[in-house]
């Protein structure tokens, strides 16, 4: 007997002209026959960027951001697995702004043998359609720890570019022709920007058809309907009717892992609901379609101590963080939660001044029971995806203790890393 699926509740936290224009759109909507994805359909080798690529192969090419004869054309590399039955081609970004690191962990890891291996979900001799895999597209920025590119400006509002004008909308234009214009799908993978963190989410315009299926395909709980901003990725990709989602996780300059779980677990469900690979998608319990949100700024400066987490479930009137200064002993002031409502982004670094954001809260009016159903110890509330096994890392070896002897060099363990072989050095000056 087949498994029943699995009702996924919706909850609607969205305006209600919104969701009537979204309602309308979906109405209207009637999804195009694509002859080409029929599995009786031929199916060869594809061309990227000049490379042949034939059925059940996985390849790497590298595609240089600039056309130039000196200086550096910034290659990126781009994995392409094209199966060995037609399918749609899916296109997984990472590394948009170069400091986020939620995108390029989670496609690094998409590329592991666990996946691509003979046994794995992504190996192309078992795959329908194409997928190509882009860990870090912002490469100058990733060099440098930087969101931006070299010229200063933001790759995520250069689009679709030009091939004449400034070096970032010069390298739009390059990402629109070569990885944009004939993609089917988009996975566009990010963090919050420096200072803060996101819990996980998926951003789309819902009222964009095929955007909106692929956001529900991700199978996690918090959809954002947000319409791209001018210059985004995913705005040309809408204007082109390209299915295209952004997920946002984690914050820049470091690693959520829990944000990494999600974002493969969602990644795989995207491409198991295509039929791109088998098996079939997981799905939430519930999912929580949201309009509008709240930024929580700072009315004083000072050091900022945040009572929350991304993901966190508040009360209206609750504190969820108290701003304190050095230079003011015994003076503090509360920042409360203006409404009942979720976390879905917090700050990370305590110095703040007035005006400074210190969270973005996601009001919820009547679906608050059906967030705390699903909250950990901490008030958190648990994603989709998240409590998995990172099986990527798992090669299966029984576990071998390695006994290490020897004495401290290279100064005490309790040295500073910078100054290690500064001491050690020292040391030798005055012994001389």
């Amino acid at each position: 007997m087949a498994e029943k699926k699995k009702r996924v509740r919706v909850a609607h936290e969205l305006p209600k002209t919104r969701r009537l224009a979204i309602k309308k759109a979906l109405a209207e909507h009637e999804s195009e026959a694509r002859p080409e994805w029929d599995r009786s359909s031929d199916w060869g080798e594809i061309r990227f960027l000049r490379k042949r690529i034939k059925p059940g192969e996985m390849r790497t090419v590298k595609m240089p951001l600039l056309k130039v004869e000196m200086g550096d054309s910034w290659p990126i590399p781009i994995t392409v697995l094209h199966g060995i039955r037609p399918g749609p081609v899916v296109t997984i970004i990472g590394g948009t702004h170069g400091d986020e690191l939620t995108g390029p962990s989670a496609c690094t890891n998409l590329l592991s043998a666990i996946f691509t291996g003979p046994d794995g979900a992504l190996n192309p001799s078992s795959m329908a359609g194409t997928v190509r895999i882009v860990p870090v597209l912002n490469l100058p920025g990733y060099r440098t720890m930087s969101r931006y590119f070299p010229d200063g400006r933001d790759l995520n509002r250069a689009f679709p570019g030009h091939s004449k004008s400034n070096t970032t909308s010069r390298v739009a234009k390059r990402v629109t022709k070569n990885l944009i214009n004939d993609s089917d799908v988009i996975i566009d993978l990010h963090s919050a920007a420096t200072g803060r963190s996101n819990m996980p989410q998926i951003r789309g315009d819902l009222s964009h058809p095929e955007s909106n299926l692929l956001a529900k395909a991700f199978g996690i709980e918090v959809v954002l309907d947000s319409r791209p901003p001018k210059g985004s990725l995913r705005r040309v990709a809408n204007d082109m009717d390209i299915a295209a989602i952004t997920y946002e996780g984690g914050g820049a300059n470091w690693l959520d892992q829990a944000a990494v779980k999600v974002a493969v677990h969602g990644c795989l469900n995207v491409l198991r609901s295509l039929k791109v690979i088998p098996k079939n998608p997981s799905r939430p319990r519930f999912r929580l379609n949201a309009g509008g949100s709240t930024w929580l700024r700072a009315g004083e400066g000072g050091l900022l101590d945040m009572f929350v987490s991304p993901g966190s479930v508040v009360t209206k009137g609750d504190v969820v963080a108290i701003i304190s200064d050095p230079g003011s002993p015994g003076l503090s002031v509360d920042i409360v939660a203006p409404e009942d409502g979720l976390m879905i982004c917090t700050a990370t670094n305590p110095f703040v001044t007035a005006g400074t954001p210190v969270g973005h809260i996601l009001p919820v009016t009547k679906h608050m029971e059906l967030l705390r159903s699903q909250i950990d110890d901490r008030g958190i509330l648990i994603v989709n995806g998240s409590q998995g096994e990172a099986i990527w890392r798992d090669d299966g070896d029984e576990m071998v203790e390695i006994d290490v002897s020897g004495e401290w060099s290279g100064g005490s363990i309790d040295a500073e890393w910078n100054q290690i072989y500064t001491d050690e050095a020292e040391q030798e000056n005055a012994e001389s």
